[in-house]
Parts: structure tokens; C-alpha cells; sequence
């Protein structure tokens, strides 16, 4: 059962309610519970065959803007379709919530909602980043949940990342980086240095293969699958990509109506251009998930259309199917108990 936060998004509910019958329509085993102005929502629902059966309706009257600061939503949001739809996570009666809403009061409420998983000190959201690999994306987390991340914060993240991608991209052995300033071990800062040994550290025995220091050139890269970091770091990586990526798109397309010749070059160009549109449209990969919390948690792009809405439901129920939330939860665990061994050792009474 997969919980939808109707409202959250910028284009509102009736594409949240045309990503789901897209969903629909690929997967019969998807079932969902959708939150928000009941009357709104049974009409819209009522529309799509589709979804006949397969919907049940939660009332929700107010909405979580874009505006709104976290600490406002978490005071006086108990009424909101983005609280309703953690609820229904919280309360068991479903695996996944997805929402497109304000990024800052869903990972507010959900810390609040949901609380975190014992021994997780900072949530992380963890996104896929188009990359050269077999698999087309890598992982990158965290993105934006904590601006501050220490060597134990890291540690959880590469454990939590590795479990994201053998469950979300399905790849039985990841590789993880650690991304720093440069590749060399005495780079960096004091808490990479000894992330970096940590994670070493925990490779065997978390089914991944730790690269060691990574850098920015690598994040799209193939010589690793997760790509460790903290929130501020990561979060501008991911700001700059998108920039970076409009820049070139509108560059090519302006590189095209340039001559009479170079217009001609972009009609015979077609296919491959589609082709390439295709593989980096961020549509296919619309969802960010939030990690280390008692329940999982997609983040869909606020201005979704139907296909990225689509997509955020097919990674949710991916996750659900996957038992990827009691995975992530023994990785977690795995990480304390390495924690709370390493004084031991060091002191040789283990």
C-alpha cells in the first residue's frame, strides 16, 4: 500500500491522481491511500477505471505550501494532507509515503512522525544521479536533510546508501565513495579521515565494496555506485548538476538554430537527440528517499508532471516489495554495534 500526499505538488492534485493510474496501469499489485479534500478527490478519482477499487480516500482540508516553514507545519500541520499521508506510514497501514511537497517540513514531519531509527544521529535524503554505469544512475546522499555530517553520520550513510542501491537499482555489491577534495588519505578533514577508516572498517561485513576518497568529476562517474557526503556539500553538487545540465540543453538548442545548415544537422540529429532526452530526463528518476527514519519516505520533485509522479510510485513500491526499510534498519544497527566494539578493541578487552 503505498500513501500519496495529494496537494503537495505545484501542478495539484489532478496530475498526482494522472501519475497514479499511469501506475496503475503498468503494476495490478499497487494499491493506494490518498490524502487530501475528500470531495476534490472522489471526483478525480471517480474519472479513472483504473484506479476503481484500488483508492481509499483520507480527508485532509488544509495543504503544506511551499512558503511554509517547517516549524509552522510541525506546530499547527495536523489537519494537512502531507501529515495525514506520514500518519498512514506511522500507524502500519502503509509501506511508503510519497509526497511532492515542501522538502523542509515532509523531512520535519516525517523526523517528528515516524522518529528516527536507533542509533541514526541525522536522517539523509539520498537521490539517483545520472552516471556512466551499467545501471545508468548512481546514488548520492546526503543531499540537503543536515547541512553537518560527522564520521559517525558518514558511516550510517554508506551503510544506508549501499542498502538503497541493492534494493532501489538492484546491484548486489555496491561500491562506495567517499567524496573529499581529492583522492589522496591525507586530504581533507578530520572527520573524512576517520569516516574514511570507519568505512573501510565495515565494507566486509555490509555486503559493499569501499573505493575510498572520490571527487566531484566522479559523482556521474563508474568508479562507484554510492557517492558519500554531507548535506550542504551535497546539496550544492546537486543544485550545480541541474544548472549545469538546463545550461547545456539550452546551448545545444540554440548551437542547432545557429545556420540554415546546423538546423538541417538537428532534423537528421532527431532520433539520437530523443534518444539522449530520454536517458537524462530526470522524470525517470523523479524521487528523493529519505533514509534512516522508521518508515520510508519518497520525495517527489514538487513540479512532477504525471509520468514524474509515476516514477516516484514505481521507486516507492520498489522499496516496499524489496523489505528495504527492515534492511536499511539492520544495517543501521550493524553500524552502532560497530561503534560501540571499536573502544573495546582499542583498548584490548574485547
Amino acid at each position: 500500500m503505498i500513501s500519496l500526499d495529494a496537494m503537495g505538488g505545484d501542478r495539484g492534485p489532478a496530475t498526482v491522481v494522472a501519475g497514479m493510474v499511469a501506475s496503475a496501469r503498468k503494476n495490478p499489485d499497487i494499491d493506494f491511500i490518498l490524502h487530501g479534500p475528500k470531495a476534490e478527490l472522489e471526483r478525480l478519482v471517480a474519472r479513472r477505471k483504473q484506479l476503481t477499487g484500488r483508492v481509499e480516500i483520507r480527508d485532509a482540508t488544509d495543504v503544506v505550501s511551499m512558503e511554509d516553514k517547517p516549524s509552522q507545519v510541525v506546530r499547527s500541520g495536523k489537519s494537512t494532507s502531507m501529515w495525514s499521508a506520514l500518519e498512514a506510514v506511522r500507524a502500519g497501514e502503509a509501506t511508503v509515503c510519497v509526497s511532492c511537497g515542501n522538502t523542509g517540513a515532509l523531512m520535519a514531519l516525517s523526523t517528528i512522525r515516524l522518529r528516527k531509527l536507533p542509533g541514526v544521529n541525522r536522517p539523509a535524503i539520498a537521490v539517483l544521479w545520472p552516471s556512466r554505469n551499467p545501471q545508468g544512475f548512481n546514488v548520492m546522499l546526503d543531499v540537503g536533510a543536515d547541512i553537518r555530517a560527522d564520521e559517525q553520520d558518514l558511516l550510517q550513510y554508506a551503510l544506508m546508501g549501499a542498502s538503497y542501491a541493492r534494493n532501489g537499482l538492484r546491484i548486489d555489491q555496491p561500491r562506495v565513495g567517499l567524496l573529499n577534495v581529492g583522492t589522496e588519505e591525507h586530504k581533507g578533514r578530520t572527520e573524512l579521515k576517520a569516516a574514511n577508516e570507519l568505512i573501510a572498517q565495515a565494507a566486509p561485513n555490509g555486503n559493499f565494496d569501499y573505493v575510498g576518497f572520490v571527487e566531484g568529476s566522479d559523482i556521474p562517474g563508474e568508479k562507484c555506485d554510492v557517492i558519500v557526503t554531507d548535506g550542504f556539500t551535497g546539496n550544492v553538487a546537486i543544485k550545480t548538476g541541474e544548472g549545469t545540465a538546463n545550461l547545456i540543453g539550452v546551448l545545444l538548442k540554440e548551437a542547432f538554430k545557429y545556420t540554415p545548415l546546423s538546423r538541417i544537422a538537428a532534423v537528421l540529429a532527431l532520433t539520437s537527440m530523443r534518444r539522449l532526452q530520454k536517458r537524462i530526463d530526470p522524470r525517470r528518476v523523479n524521487g528523493g528517499v529519505f533514509l534512516g527514519l522508521n518508515g520510508t519516505v519518497v520525495k517527489s520533485h514538487g513540479s512532477a508532471d504525471a509520468t514524474g509522479v509515476s516514477s516516484a510510485i514505481k521507486l516507492a513500491y520498489q522499496l516496499a516489495v524489496s523489505g528495504f526499510q527492515d534492511k536499511i534498519a539492520a544495517r543501521v544497527a550493524s553500524a552502532v554495534a560497530l561503534a560501540q566494539d571499536a573502544p573495546e578493541r582499542e583498548t584490548g578487552t574485547e
